[in-house]
């Protein structure tokens, strides 16, 4: 059951997102990019620093406050979601966890007001879901680093402001020669290669990037040497909530569209609502958006009460994204041939919400960290 300050929480950013995102966000899809200020009216509710103490302006909600909160906005505008999933999960929350006093000073104020948009450099070419297998290098220099390599699939990459760099610093031990750094763009050496044409959530822009001699002061090392794979896994909880959140918010939109549109649409003497077919089509379609919604909150209120949410985080996951495209899917079904149409906005939802089974940990490997659980 909600709090009352969960509920205030979720009302607020549903107001402000059904009546500032979701008028535009085809608009936002087709110009490939959303303007400033909207980030910075965002920053001013504290979207960007959900989980942040007031100290740096964040809104100092829980996690489950945060998951109603994605919830609301991937409803209205799934590609900004992601961003937003982003800049709390792993940019703020890196920042909160292992920077330290003079990091959190420096970027935390810009990225929680929306002055800044964060990225997140882990995965390569040939380094995905093996973390492990990263070949960008950074190696030690006089006052700082040198980072060569080149990074894939970077969300933000074109508009960030700020880019952690997983790099390798011990080329002899594995995951613990890993090291995050925190690369402020426009550095010499910071290289935006491609911005990729996608099948969705083209709003959002994901870039390969190339570093080539790019220096970095020692002052921008985030944690110790060799932690930044266990940094990037510390982050993976509420990265895996968000993006199960963004799931269930889309899936909400598309099933809305569904039902007004059968509650409308008249054939053979009744509302199509009233016939079994599609009634009963939605009625399963209903009942798997709740099993994913109550399985977010779930593993949010987990994480609340300081318990290791892992497995729950990696389960909701898994089901949200999967049910998410079935539901879309069913949505986009009842609607016939209207529902192939991009006026009718399940089209688009149903672009967007397919890559949910990819990022932030593919299905599969889903159910690697689930099986090993048991």
């Amino acid at each position: 059951m909600l709090t009352e300050t969960q509920r205030s929480i979720r009302d607020m950013v549903r107001g402000f997102a059904q009546d500032r995102i979701r008028p535009h966000s085809a608009r936002f899809e087709a110009e490939g990019g959303y303007p400033p200020a909207l980030f910075q009216d965002m920053g001013a509710l504290g979207l960007w620093g959900m989980t942040a103490p007031d100290a740096y302006g964040g809104a100092g909600a829980d996690a489950v406050s945060y998951a109603l909160a994605l919830m609301e906005i991937a409803a209205a505008d799934g590609a900004l979601s992601t961003i937003v999933s982003i800049q709390n999960s792993i940019m703020v929350g890196a920042l909160l966890k292992d920077g330290d006093d003079a990091q959190r000073q420096r970027f935390l104020p810009d990225l929680i007001a929306g002055r800044m948009i964060g990225a997140f450099a882990l995965t390569e070419a040939d380094a995905g879901s093996d973390a492990a297998a990263v070949r960008t290098r950074a190696q030690k220099v006089d006052g700082g680093w040198r980072i060569n390599g080149a990074k894939q699939f970077i969300t933000s990459g074109r508009i960030s402001g700020l880019t952690m760099v997983i790099a390798v610093t011990d080329p002899q031990a594995g995951k613990k020669g890993l090291s995050a750094f925190l690369v402020p763009t426009g550095r010499p050496g910071h290289h935006v290669d491609k911005v990729e044409h996608k099948m969705g959530q083209g709003a959002s822009d994901t870039c390969a990037l190339r570093f080539e001699d790019l220096f970095v002061e020692d002052d921008l090392l985030l944690g110790a040497p060799g932690q930044g794979y266990a940094l990037a896994l510390a982050n993976l909880e509420t990265g895996r909530i968000g993006i199960a959140a963004q799931c269930v918010g889309m899936a909400q939109a598309a099933l809305e569209i569904a039902v007004a549109y059968a509650k409308d649409r008249h054939s053979m003497g009744k509302a199509i609502i009233d016939h079994q077919a599609v009634g009963f089509r939605l009625a399963d379609l209903a009942t798997r958006l709740e099993a994913a919604r109550q399985l977010v909150l779930s593993a949010a209120a987990l994480k609340d009460e300081g318990q290791p949410a892992l497995t729950q985080a990696s389960m909701a996951k898994l089901f949200a994204s999967e049910a998410a495209e079935a539901i879309v899917s069913g949505a986009m079904q009842t609607l016939g041939g209207y529902g192939y149409l991009e006026e009718y906005g399940i089209a688009k939802i149903y672009r967007d919400v397919r890559v949910c089974q990819i990022y932030e940990g593919t299905s599969d490997i889903q159910r690697m960290v689930i099986a090993r659980s048991l």
